[in-house]
């Protein structure tokens, strides 16, 4: 058990003991480095669950599960410490509390505030469920929930969580919380898979509105007002949805449940007519519907019409508004009308990254809003464009990691990569966006996984295709493009020399073409006058490297000489 003042590491010093459980200690520590908390997850080697199984194989598999992930309402994790007898696992420190223990000393919460925290619940787990494989969660329940201090919440405790495997029938192990997991996680009725995490999270609405625990008696899920009329019969008909016994009957995906969520209202008249419809007799309905049909048809017409008009108007006024106040107003309000469109989500990405930043606040604004909506958006033309523009945002911009004062280079080529992917996928190959996330993504995912491939011994012919996509975007560069951006290009060209010469002339690549781009990059920053100081600095930076990168290549290459390509 680790004590008060000890130093993990070299680096976590124990501040106090925080939680416990019967398999690991949670513990506050402080980063002596940078003086941050953190939560520090103790568990022993030795400790076996109730089915005899060493505990430390799912905690290492956990973390290394959640290590991968991104998204601001999920725990993150950022070191593992693997010592002979046992584990420390350092994640995010939250403070604040579970929504268990805030409903065990208030009771039931208010419907309101519940359904703010499960659309940031749908958005988290409509991410895990887009990862691919899809990562299934399992274990939604208020104690795995927790509570900031301003409103925001965040999912802890990925020990059950597992990737879909597609050629499954059925999982391997009958896991979950007795009251909140679903049927099929009890073996026999088929895999678990996003429509689980539907059914979990169903249940918490359930006992977070009404305060009656599931997993206890009367073990049953009743209709919402049937404790208490006051709750909305379109919440109780959305609680009901997502708890139905047959994955199939329930909503289908957390985009879906969300966005009625956010409708909740017309919900509620969508359920009340249901209800309605049950006492009408099947011949006078057939009737009105012949009868109506062709208004219907008019009215629906009418309705498109309308929906497109708005639309527009609303992408107009972002357009002419004077403030991005007004102009983050605007296509929010286009977002609503059309969540499936990306014109408005181009709009907000160009907003926020107009101040040559990208703040983990703005990463938060996007994904919320592109998230829930992301597997329609795939289908509209102008999403390539969009992938394109947050992959840039990314590439160039996105400041999270920094605080310290630390390079964050590769996670801002990490996270891009997915996103230029998605725009090469999706994007018409005819276009110069197209080509240029090809390029962004050649070069994001050798600078990422090249030490890998080295240590494997199969790095030899990644070299040209990086060098090419180097040379492409140096060769792109215009007068529109900020002094950031070009900057990144030049020094990203001058330390792939510094670092990889060796390699490129292995695979090929000939002198003359990389003393030519040397020479058009020195060229170019003799040109670049920047005016902020940080720019300044780092155009002197890339001159000072200049003379490394003059040596490496002619220690790599000798005296060869030849002519640029």
């Amino acid at each position: 058990m680790a004590e008060v003042g000890q130093i993990i590491n070299n680096k976590y010093e124990i501040l106090k003991l925080v939680g416990k459980g019967g398999m690991s200690r949670v513990y506050l520590a402080m980063d002596t480095n940078i003086h941050k908390p953190w939560a520090v997850k103790e568990i022993d080697k030795t400790v076996r669950d109730q089915n005899n199984e060493v505990i430390i194989q799912s905690a290492i598999a956990e973390a290394n599960l959640i290590k991968e992930l991104d998204h601001n309402a999920i725990v993150r994790i950022v070191d593992i410490i693997d010592e002979p007898d046992k584990i420390f696992i350092i994640e995010d420190f939250i403070d604040g509390e579970t929504l268990n223990a805030i409903i065990l000393r208030e009771g039931a919460q208010p419907q309101e505030k519940v359904i703010e925290w499960a659309i940031q619940i749908c958005s988290a787990l409509e991410y895990l469920h887009t990862r691919k494989p899809p990562i299934i969660y399992r274990d939604m329940k208020p104690a795995n929930v927790m509570l900031k201090p301003e409103g925001n919440v965040k999912i802890i405790d990925f020990g059950i969580a597992r990737e879909y495997k597609e050629q499954n029938t059925e999982d391997t192990k009958c896991l979950g919380t007795k009251g909140y997991a679903a049927p099929e996680q009890f073996g026999g009725k088929g895999q678990t898979d996003a429509r689980t995490d539907v059914y979990c999270l169903g249940v918490t609405l359930y006992y977070l509105v009404t305060g009656m625990n599931p997993s206890e008696p009367p073990y049953e899920i009743y209709p919402i007002r049937h404790w208490n009329p006051k709750l909305s019969s379109g919440l109780e008909a959305i609680i009901l949805k997502c708890t139905r016994p047959n994955p199939n009957d329930r909503f289908q995906s957390c985009a879906e449940l969300s966005y009625a969520l956010q409708h909740y209202e017309e919900y509620t008249a969508q359920y009340r007519t249901k209800q309605v419809m049950k006492v009408v007799k099947f011949g006078a309905a057939v009737l009105a519907g012949l009868v109506f049909i062709g208004t219907g048809i008019l009215a629906l017409g009418r309705r498109a019409n309308r929906i497109n008009s708005d639309f527009t108007l609303n992408m107009d006024r972002a357009v002419m508004a004077s403030s991005d106040s007004e102009k983050m107003k605007y296509y929010r309000k286009a977002i609503e009308i059309k969540p499936g469109d990306a014109q408005p989500y181009i709009g907000i990405v160009t907003l926020l990254k107009q101040d040559m930043v990208f703040s983990k606040e703005d990463e938060q604004i996007v994904m919320e809003l592109v998230e829930p909506h992301r597997d329609e958006l795939r289908r509209d033309e102008n999403y390539a464009e969009l992938a394109f523009e947050i992959g840039k945002a990314y590439w160039y911009y996105f400041t999270y990691g920094t605080e310290a004062g630390d390079d964050n280079t590769m996670t801002r080529r990490r996270t891009a990569v997915e996103w230029f992917s998605d725009a090469v996928r999706f994007g018409d190959s005819d276009t110069d966006s197209y080509r240029m996330a090809s390029v962004y993504e050649t070069v994001g995912k050798f600078t990422t996984t090249i030490d890998m491939k080295v240590r494997e011994g199969n790095d030899g012919t990644e070299y040209g295709k990086y060098w090419n996509a180097l040379r492409t975007m140096v060769d792109s560069i215009s007068e529109k493009d900020s002094d950031v951006v070009v900057l990144e290009i030049y020094n990203q060209v001058v330390e792939a020399i510094i670092g990889r010469s060796k390699g490129f002339r292995g695979d090929g690549v000939n002198y003359g073409s990389i003393k030519a781009y040397l020479n058009k990059v020195v060229t170019g920053l003799n040109k670049l006058n920047p005016i902020s100081n940080v720019n300044i600095e780092m155009k002197e930076s890339i001159l000072a490297k200049v003379e490394d990168a003059t040596a490496a290549i002619e220690r790599d290459y000798g005296m060869e000489g030849g002519s640029a390509e």
